[in-house]
């Protein structure tokens, strides 16, 4: 198997930080490009959660998040990835796991390596990591997390 493209989809979180080095170690050996994703989740339908909300609002909550994972993404390869030959931030909006499988088939990634929980997890196996996992056209690498006591 070729790795070129590597895809580590991160919300930015200890669970997720855990595929790290597994994501050097397999661009140092195969030379290959590392893509990270972060995906803004969506913020569901709009109506008067607290009072006057409108699309406007959303929308702000949604910028401030976007540069927030922007500065985040810059951090983390800043400090993470300069051994890698290339690295590509991606970030989107949407349902992480079909945002992830989107990428995987746009930019004809060859693997992708996750945890196999994110910040919410609180079962072995995360339901996002699930979806990829039964879904997605390449192989997928789930880097276990351990249970929290």
């Amino acid at each position: 198997m070729e790795i070129k493209k590597i895809l580590w989809p991160t919300d930015v979180s200890e669970n997720a930080a855990l595929a790290m080095p597994m994501v050097q170690s397999l661009s140092e050996k195969y030379q290959a490009e590392v893509h990270v994703l972060y995906v803004i989740e969506g913020m569901g339908p709009f109506g008067a959660w607290y009072g006057d909300f409108d699309r406007s609002h959303a929308d702000k909550i949604q910028q401030m998040e976007r540069e927030a994972a922007e500065r985040e993404l810059e951090d983390i390869c800043s400090k993470n990835l300069q051994g890698c030959p290339l690295f590509v931030r991606h970030i989107a909006a949407g349902e992480p796991a079909g945002e992830i499988l989107k990428l995987v088939e746009r930019e004809k990634m060859d693997i992708v390596v996750m945890a196999s929980r994110g910040r919410r997890g609180r079962f072995l196996f995360g339901s996002v990591t699930e979806r990829v996992v039964k879904h997605c056209p390449v192989p997928v690498l789930t880097v276990p997390v351990p249970a929290k006591e």
